[in-house]
């Protein structure tokens, strides 16, 4: 047994283990082994991927067959966002490193259980795993949103470890239910025993169904279940910010794996496409109020946590169109977002410092920034990509989904939502850059030297924009492929339970 699939869950609790034990002295130390196992996850990644190319790789714990056990599944998607986690969380390491893993004890070692948790949420084969693996990430992630100090943080924090609790038992009522009318957790043996169900117990499933759908929703922050995003995320440090960027993309992909691998049109029979009612509505609204909320945000971060928002919107409507073509740009969309957003929340913590922390990133006339120009390209670089302009990768991710959305009464709808939040992305980004570069108070204090590996890292996720564009082709014919696989529920359970099964 290729035993590859698990070391993105291995190594980050070990090396997390291991952190726990070094002092409170040994902080020079821990960044060490924590950039060093951070890093290790993009060489994983890539070999992952280039596996998954190859066919669906299956890794049974303790050489128990599935359904039984604990199975971890490497497919187009997982090994996809396994990429994505890994290059987002090397560059807020090496933000980190420079001081703000110093803010509080026990910094390296939360970040890896939070790798573990999100590197597990991908590659897990069933959904009580899948619970385990959320409530990892979450435990890391409420102490990671109070590293530091402030009463911001204190609150937002409280905030949003209540509402995850609430999330989490309503998780396990949902797992509960399933397992025990189905007798099974494995997302390829419900597949197959969801779509035999018996008329009776039909109305009970369902209803297993939309619970799980309300928890991903509240993972996602996705309207009506959104409120608690914007104050958390806006309240953290830069690099815990941009290492979040990812969790709203763990509740999509965990929305986007249950309700086509389940309840997809092919596979779920009477409960065949159960979500995409509730999708489409929330994903709309979720776009306009994320729009309208980044218009009327007072701070760098508030506006970027808001942009996130916009993204959250724009995937789950492109999820709800349920076709190859939309799900192909939804995922490119995807990958854009979650490095173009973690990109500003550092880009935005490098502006704060500079500024002077009196400010804390509000947007109100402060001292005149070191190297104005280097940061207004970098800014406006930013700026075109999360608003979905020419020639980067906001605009080739919009593009796919606008084709993808066809013609009628609902293509109009979503041309329309899209567009316009676009605009109203471009008037609040002109609006803080306007403020950051050219309303100068001669008479505040200045803020802190520059400081170019912070810098570096906000710079390096940048340019994924670009690289984004160059590479198009073959990401799309990865992405392709990634929906093809997807779109075949059968064959997934297939090759997951070693051909058992009636298909």
């Amino acid at each position: 047994m290729d035993h590859l699939a698990v070391v993105p869950i291995i190594l980050p609790m070990f090396c997390g283990a291991l952190l726990l034990l070094a002092g409170p002295r040994r902080l020079r130390l821990k960044r060490i082994l924590g950039l060093l196992a951070t890093l290790l996850q993009l060489p994983l990644a890539i070999l992952l991927m280039g596996q998954a190319t190859g066919g669906l790789q299956v890794y049974a714990a303790g050489n128990w067959a599935p359904p039984f056990g604990i199975v971890l599944v490497v497919d187009h998607l997982a090994a996809l966002m396994l990429l994505v986690s890994a290059v987002l969380a090397a560059a807020a390491m090496l933000y980190a490193v420079r001081g703000n893993d110093a803010l509080g004890a026990h910094f390296h070692a939360l970040f890896q259980f939070q790798l573990m948790g999100i590197n597990g949420a991908f590659l897990t084969g069933d959904l009580f795993n899948l619970f385990v693996f959320f409530e990892i990430l979450l435990i890391a992630s409420y102490a990671l949103l109070l590293h530091g100090t402030g009463s911001a943080r204190v609150r937002s924090g409280l905030h949003y470890v209540v509402l995850n609790l609430f999330g989490s038992a309503l998780f396990l009522i949902a797992v509960g239910t399933l397992y025990g009318v189905l007798g099974t957790l494995n997302m390829a043996d419900l597949s197959q025993r969801v779509a035999q169900l018996a008329p009776a117990d039909i109305p009970l499933v369902g209803a297993a169904a939309m619970l799980l759908l309300v928890v991903f929703g509240l993972k996602a922050a996705v309207f009506p279940l959104y409120f608690w995003l914007p104050r958390a995320y806006a309240a953290a440090t830069p690099p815990v910010a941009a290492l979040f960027a990812i969790m709203t993309k763990v509740g999509i992909y965990s929305i986007l794996r249950v309700y086509t691998q389940i309840f997809g049109e092919s596979a779920a029979g009477p409960l065949a496409q159960l979500a995409d009612a509730w999708l489409w509505p929330a994903g709309l609204l979720t776009l306009v109020l994320g729009s309208i909320g980044a218009l009327a945000a007072s701070t760098l971060n508030g506006l970027v946590a808001y942009l996130l928002l916009v993204s959250v919107g724009t995937l789950l409507a492109g999820l709800a169109m349920n076709s190859h073509a939309a799900l192909v740009g939804s995922l490119f969309y995807l990958v854009h977002s979650t490095w173009i957003c973690g990109a500003l929340f550092l880009l935005a913590g490098v502006l704060s410092r500079c500024r002077g922390w009196r400010f804390v990133g509000r947007l109100v006339p402060g001292p005149a920034l070191p190297r104005p120009t280097l940061f207004g390209g970098l800014f406006f670089l930013a700026a075109i990509s999360v608003i979905g302009l020419p020639p980067l990768s906001g605009f080739v991710g919009k593009l796919l989904l606008l084709r993808a959305a066809g013609t009628g009464i609902a293509a109009a709808w979503f041309y329309s939502l899209l567009l316009g939040s676009g605009l109203l992305a471009l008037i609040a980004m002109s609006r803080a850059g306007t403020t950051l570069f050219w309303r100068i108070d001669p008479a505040a204090p200045p803020g802190e030297p520059l400081d170019r590996v912070r810098l570096l890292a906000a710079v390096a996720l940048l340019l994924c924009s670009p690289l984004l564009v160059v590479f198009a082709e073959p990401l799309l014919g990865y992405l392709d492929a990634t929906a093809a696989q997807l779109l075949e529920p059968s064959g997934y359970a297939r090759q997951v339970l070693g051909g058992r099964g009636p298909w």
